[in-house]
């Protein structure tokens, strides 16, 4: 059964993105609950910005799973990547995400990779670039299994990379990795931007499908720009998808409303 889940950002610099709640995570995740959602996905600022001992007992005194978390803090902050010219530069990239895939999988979650795997660029090649976020992926994918959890990576629009936009690619990249424990994370945001028929490229993702970001075609919540989801709940529900409904949405026109808007939307398509 596909389940619900919202954001919740706790990083200063990333104000005015694309994430439903901010900085207050005791009051999100009581209100994540309060609107009845399943579970909720955080982008913290570091690694061990968030005690995961405290954050349990949120989750767990408010009858909510960690659904992800992301690893954007690392590029918004610090500006690395996986595919950065300079090799400590890269190590200090890895060893940020696996802190995070700790943090996450100790809470049965999976980590995010998505604006850190970087961009091709003249100082590092179409081809280099790729060989790097390959053997980043292998280790990192590697890291998540003691978990039990996935490692989720998401293609992103041509805007925020040049590497993978499209699920069609993020499947063939897949297929070069040595192991299965990498999944794609597909955000509808980024899959109306590049994708001809997003119903039939999450048909293509299949079983590689690992996360859904629940979001319009404008980023704001769903059902506030031109998507239809009817043929895009339809796949999942074919896929017997039983991941999360993610929403990776601004807080338009306020948290409150954006959760609430979201939370309706998918009981209208998914119960």
């Amino acid at each position: 059964m596909i389940r619900s889940a919202v954001t919740i950002s706790l990083v200063p610099e990333a104000a005015g993105g694309p994430f439903v709640f901010w900085h207050d995570l005791p009051k999100a995740i009581a209100e994540a609950r309060s609107l009845g959602f399943d579970a909720v996905e955080i982008f913290p600022p570091a690694p061990d910005a968030v005690d995961p001992t405290q954050l349990r007992k949120l989750l767990d005194d408010q009858g909510l799973k960690l659904a992800a978390v992301g690893t954007g803090g690392g590029w918004v902050r610090q500006k690395l990547h996986l595919c950065l010219p300079d090799a400590g530069a890269r190590q200090r990239a890895r060893d940020y995400i696996r802190a995070i895939i700790d943090f996450a999988g100790g809470l049965g979650a999976p980590a995010i990779i998505g604006s850190m795997q970087g961009r091709w660029s003249e100082e590092v090649p179409r081809a280099e670039a790729r060989q790097h976020l390959i053997e980043a992926l292998n280790d990192l994918g590697g890291h998540a299994s003691q978990y039990g959890v996935p490692l989720l990576y998401e293609p992103l629009n041509r805007y925020e990379t040049n590497l993978v936009n499209t699920v069609e690619q993020g499947v063939a990249l897949l297929r070069e990795l040595t192991g299965e424990n990498v999944k794609l994370l597909c955000d509808l945001f980024h899959m109306n931007i590049e994708e001809v028929d997003i119903a039939a490229a999450l048909t293509a993702a299949g079983r590689d499908l690992g996360h859904v970001h629940f979001v319009d075609s404008n980023r704001r919540p769903a059902g506030c720009g031109h998507l239809d989801y009817a043929p895009i709940a339809q796949v999942l529900k074919r896929l017997d998808y039983d991941g999360y409904a993610s929403a990776e949405a601004f807080a338009w026109p306020d948290s409150s409303q954006a959760a609430q808007q979201t939370i309706t939307m998918f009981r209208r398509l998914f119960r």
